[in-house]
């Protein structure tokens, strides 16, 4: 191929035998590829005679020229002139009449031995043996699965033709392209062409005429015989055989227990789409998401994929959109057909029919008195959420806590684990929510947390039944009026109302309520006898107890 001028030094006329002759007056920095002998090519061109006068326009027609170079379809001139042209590379080509109409010409458009100047740019090359071009642009670097035939796709492109020209674009539809690959949803070449990605990746895909649009195009915008450039970002794909993918990021070395259907659940998690977008995120609320699992009400891949998990557990739950939000979506943060990927970190679990857990850490030897209901006891505790979060602690204080078991002061499960201990034993307690802080929780507690109580038995007193503040060892004096009037002066003051019960308790004839003030009980019992509040107690106006409650009885019926 000569580019240049035969037998003169400058550009002009050739002579009567000379060759074509070829200004490049434009040439692309990147040359891929050029047109060879036998190559399809489209391009267009202005025509004119030596003086400037038009002849003939591909852009007066309003359509590109296509054909093959280099094989006799085309005047020689022509077909010289645009072997070795790259994409969007420009020529002026100055034809000899002898190597385009010749003496004869082209009646009423071309006259005879007319010389032909060519304006021409180079849009379109391609060859029949061509195959798909693929070029890498980027790719992530975790890639567990590549897409195949019949999985559903959704990806971003830039579809371009050859030289550049734009002719359609996801991105200025502001929403990915869904649709099935490998059952002749797409144009061969797209389909070729997304085999083998994965989810992030980043391609450029050339596409032959034949494997796209072929000789008819595509209305307005893609032209016949068009190769065409697709840059495209694959967001997610799935397949509707697909179930839940689990991939467990982190499980605690011991796992008692995993969630089976019914089970509570309070878990942190991000869900991201495929292409790493944060569509929502329990840390941003700075609160758990709370439910019961396997029960529908979440969706049904995080149903499954929170089944088995261990306390303490972060697992990662891929679940494809026919386990998730389908082809609707949710909202304008969950496209239709989306994959959806929640990385969770399970912080507790329990069954609403589960009892304290009890597990006793050290007992002394010879423990033969143990807690009951009534009883008062002083014990010291670490309370903490099972994700090891300290929220409370006895320590903090100058002295154990002190309580009456069975007086509703504490939670339901704490009096539970705390019954049946020896003073020095030690005990680790998991309460569920239910015997604990329920749903609405309490200061510096979340609603419905599971609650670990590390407590030690410091000391405990026998207690007295509910509704007593004491009781007699034995039976009670014959004549206890006459006894507790110290001075016999037929009235019993405050003063000797305490004395007496001092001294019985002192003598081991009785005790009081277990209290840390025993001063408060005596005169809480002085109170109860001084029926008309005057400061002192008469024969009618003491009674024991237990006789109260049998003429309570007797009223009733």
């Amino acid at each position: 191929l000569l580019l240049g001028i035969l037998g003169a030094p400058a550009l002009g006329d050739p002579g009567p035998l000379e060759d074509v002759v070829i200004d490049r007056y434009y040439i692309p920095k990147i040359c891929l590829r050029e047109a060879q002998m036998g190559d399809f090519i489209r391009y267009h061109y202005n025509g004119t005679f030596k003086d400037g006068k038009k002849f003939d326009s591909s852009y007066d027609r309003g359509a590109t020229v296509a054909g093959v170079v280099g094989v006799g379809r085309l005047i020689t001139g022509m077909d010289r002139g645009l072997q070795g042209m790259c994409v969007n590379e420009r020529r002026h080509l100055i034809v000899p009449p002898h190597l385009g109409y010749g003496s004869i010409g082209v009646a009423g458009l071309i006259p005879p031995d007319a010389t032909l100047y060519f304006d021409v740019v180079m849009l379109d090359i391609w060859n029949k043996n061509d195959k798909l071009q693929i070029t890498t642009l980027s790719k992530p670097e975790r890639c567990n699965r590549t897409v195949e035939n019949s999985d559903f796709v959704r990806y971003h492109y830039n579809g371009t033709l050859l030289d550049g020209t734009p002719f359609d674009s996801s991105y200025s539809k502001g929403s990915t392209y869904d649709t099935y690959v490998g059952t002749g949803w797409l144009i061969k070449g797209m389909d070729q062409g997304l085999l083998g990605m994965c989810a992030g990746e980043k391609r450029s895909i050339i596409i032959p005429p034949f494997l796209a649009y072929g000789e008819k195009g595509y209305g307005t915008v893609i032209p016949p015989q068009a190769s065409l450039v697709f840059s495209v970002l694959l967001v997610d794909f799935h397949n509707p055989k697909d179930g839940v993918f689990l991939e467990h990021l982190e499980v605690p070395e011991s796992c008692k227990r995993r969630a089976v259907t019914g089970d509570f659940v309070r878990y942190h998690y991000n869900g991201t789409l495929m292409d790493g977008t944060l569509f929502d995120s329990s840390y941003s609320r700075n609160q758990t998401y709370n439910t019961y699992i396997g029960k529908g009400y979440i969706i049904p891949g995080m149903d499954q994929g929170l089944q088995g998990v261990c306390m303490g557990e972060q697992r990662r739950v891929v679940i494809p959109p026919h386990l998730a939000y389908g082809e609707n979506g949710a909202g304008d943060k969950i496209p239709g057909s989306a994959v959806l990927i929640f990385d969770v970190h399970v912080i507790d679990f329990h069954n609403p029919a589960d009892p304290v857990e009890i597990e006793t850490v050290f007992r002394p030897e010879g423990c033969n008195v143990t807690t009951r209901n009534r009883d008062f006891v002083r014990y010291h505790y670490n309370c903490s959420l099972l994700d090891g979060t300290q929220l409370f602690s006895s320590h903090d204080y100058e002295k154990p806590q002190e309580v009456t078991l069975g007086a509703n002061k504490v939670i339901e499960g704490l009096n539970s684990g705390l019954l049946d201990m020896c003073a020095g034993e030690r005990r680790v307690l998991i309460v569920p929510p239910h015997l604990g802080h329920g749903e609405s929780g309490a200061r510096g507690v979340p609603g419905s947390a599971v609650l670990r109580f590390e407590v030690e038995l410091i000391s405990m007193e026998e207690g007295v039944p509910e509704g007593y503040l004491f009781i007699w060892h034995g039976e009670p004096p014959a004549s206890l009026y006459e006894q507790m009037d110290l001075n016999k002066d037929g009235e019993i003051p405050a003063d000797e109302f305490s004395t007496f019960i001092k001294t019985q308790v002192a003598e081991g004839k009785g005790r009081l309520m277990p209290s840390s003030d025993p001063e408060k009980v005596i005169a809480d019992m002085f109170q109860n006898q001084d029926r008309n509040q005057d400061g002192k107690i008469t024969p009618d106006e003491l009674k024991l107890k237990s006789d109260e409650d049998q003429e309570k009885i007797h009223e009733e019926l």
